[in-house]
């Protein structure tokens, strides 16, 4: 990625494009992000920024059901379509709300898997739309979704094991009617592919083996409950990069369920693929995460299905699919500013050249200053390897501290006088290794705990794009620090999966502003609070029928007091301790007690993130 593309072709799916070097949203009037992000800065609002913007939300629901509906029609397919959106892939209301009110023209409807999860959508589901319900339930949880069908909800509770099942059963016999439909998790041999794909075959954590879905019939039957068994579900993993591994599991879950109508599931009329609709993260088509599009996943899956269906003489099972991924990730935008580059300190201005310097200075001081095109690539490799020496000769004795300045200074300045001189064309493999040794730090501030913990847990790439100067040749190799004093919070340059370029700039003039890109799924939610750094300052982004853009729900980062009393804190000990400490000192002046008071009260009041 020697040039400025950031393989937008690759992940953007057209919601971003580049107009006079600048990020915009892919609309009619063309918004420019940072023009949105300076709006927010001039309002008071620093530190790192999440930008929603919900017609991207829309776009994926439409593109889903638009994918769906084209399928059953080519292939003549009688069984509906239907999804739901996982909550645990975003519960904030940010995105919630909207995606509750985007997706209301298409009853779309939620999943939950935990009771805050179930609550949560039984608050706001639109009534009708569908609610499943996934993961380990106790007898309470299995109340709440009997509660929730005599609210007039459409909820499945999906049976993970036969204990589950068992207290529904009891429940059933306890409660008014109507009941929720009951859905059995599968366990298939069939397993995924990529980060995620554990969540598939045998040895998964969820579902029932064949023997114990025959069990579950007999229950049903016994119970009088089986006509209350309407779905079949299976999971195979959160991002499947390949489309042969779900036409296997889809091939055998398409058997078990004609095999259970056949032993008298007449009711079982669905199937629910759970998630596993890949999102592209890779900006480079070599390392692309994705190698299907959605029309050829809906064409498999409703082609596969209603072939099986035919060949066992069974109706054509409802199609349920919940890919929360695809849905979510594309609708958030995390941007935060550049604060540092580390090799700045690196100026011509701070060599200390002496009247005799050692051989090996002259000859870095000769590189430097007679570099040209031609000889660019010579030079650079002779700078790199003349620095190894520096550093040998400083630790022998040769050279002193001054010496070793004025060689770190002469090899950093020769690096970035000839990289521009290089091009994108000549030794490309070439210039890539050499990018690796001599990428540059950019001191960005977030928390990549709070904001990308799949970087840091998973090493999950997400794509990175500088707002503005997409009209310049970025020319250093970058390697991304957040401002956590964790070791770990690097995304480094990696000539083969992350060759990232950004652009030489002095931030002591210039805002200099990273775009984290597809962040809208899972990354808010798993966030942690290392370093006791907070989700950023967040702002929904609409578009109004002038072409222009409107900035709404600012939830701003919550401060120092806030997030100390979510970790249980008691905010008015510490703030009782710190005034009388402060009270206690040394300081005669009260003038001075007072305004460091009135400092500490800002600072408690104000968040973590750097101004």
């Amino acid at each position: 990625m020697l040039n400025n593309s950031y393989g937008f072709s690759i992940w953007g799916n057209s919601n971003f494009m580049v107009e006079d070097g600048k990020i915009c949203l892919n609309t009619d009037f063309k918004p420019a992000l940072i023009d949105i992000v300076k709006d927010l800065r001039n309002d008071g609002y620093m530190g790192p920024l999440l930008l929603r913007f919900p017609h991207l939300i829309k776009k994926q629901i439409v593109e889903i059901y638009t994918n769906f509906e084209r399928a059953k029609k080519e292939f003549d397919y009688s069984g509906n379509f239907q999804a739901v959106f996982p909550l645990k892939v975003n519960q904030y209301p940010g995105f919630v709300k909207n995606l509750v009110e985007l997706g209301k023209p298409f009853n779309y409807g939620l999943e939950a898997g935990s009771k805050a999860e179930l609550l949560l959508a039984m608050a706001y589901n639109n009534l009708g739309a569908p609610i499943t319900v996934n993961g380990f339930k106790d007898k309470e949880l299995i109340n709440i979704g009997f509660i929730a069908s005599e609210m007039g909800h459409d909820i499945t509770l999906t049976i993970e094991g036969l204990s589950e099942l068992e207290a529904i059963i009891e429940t059933a016999k306890e409660r008014f009617t109507p009941k929720p439909n009951i859905g059995l998790r599968i366990r298939l041999h069939s397993s995924g592919s990529g980060i995620w794909q554990k969540s598939g075959g045998i040895n998964s954590k969820f579902g029932l083996t064949s023997t114990e879905l025959i069990e579950a019939i007999n229950l049903l039957k016994e119970a009088n409950l089986l006509d209350k068994f309407t779905m079949i579900h299976f999971h195979i993993g959160s991002q499947i990069n390949e489309i042969h591994p779900l036409k296997k599991a889809l091939t055998e879950a398409g058997n078990i369920y004609a095999e259970l109508v056949k032993m008298g599931a007449n009711n079982l009329k669905a199937i629910n693929l759970g998630g596993g609709l890949a999102v592209e993260y890779s900006q480079t088509k070599e390392n692309s995460e994705r190698n299907y599009t959605l029309r050829e996943y809906a064409n498999d899956v409703t082609f596969l299905l209603k072939s099986i269906a035919n060949h066992k003489k069974v109706s054509e099972p409802n199609i349920f699919i919940e890919s929360g991924r695809y849905v979510a990730a594309s609708h958030a935008v995390l941007i935060a500013p550049v604060i540092e580059l580390f090799s700045q300190e690196y100026a011509e201005s701070k060599l200390l050249l002496k009247e005799k310097n050692p051989p090996i200075i002259d000859e870095l001081y000769d590189l430097y200053k007679n570099l040209k095109p031609a000889n660019a690539l010579e030079y650079l490799h002779d700078a790199i390897a003349h620095m190894e020496s520096v550093l040998t000769l400083f630790d022998l004795g040769y050279v002193d501290l001054t010496d070793r300045s004025n060689g770190e200074i002469l090899v950093h300045l020769i690096m970035k006088k000839s990289i521009p001189m290089l091009g994108n064309k000549q030794n490309f493999g070439d210039i890539l290794k050499i990018q690796n040794e001599v990428q540059e730090r950019y001191l960005v501030n977030f928390s990549m705990f709070q904001s990308l913990p799949d970087f840091w847990g998973l090493k999950q790439h997400f794509p990175i794009v500088p707002l503005d100067r997409l009209d310049e040749r970025p020319t250093r190799s970058a390697s991304i620090w957040d401002i956590t004093c964790d070791s770990d919070g690097e995304i480094g340059f990696d000539e083969r999966t992350n060759p990232l370029f950004l652009h030489d700039i002095d931030v002591e003039k210039e805002d200099y502003f990273l775009g984290f890109f597809l962040v809208g799924a899972y990354q808010e939610v798993l966030g942690m609070d290392h370093n006791l750094f907070t989700h950023p300052t967040e702002a929904t982004i609409t578009l109004n029928e002038n072409g222009g853009y409107e900035i709404k729900d600012i939830i701003e980062a919550q401060s120092v007091l806030d997030i100390l009393e979510d970790m249980d804190y008691n905010v008015s000990d510490i703030q009782e301790i710190l005034n009388s400490r402060i009270e206690e000192s040394n300081l005669v002046d009260e003038k001075q007690k007072k305004h460091i008071l009135g400092e500490l009260y800002l600072f408690l009041n104000d968040n973590c993130y750097l101004k």
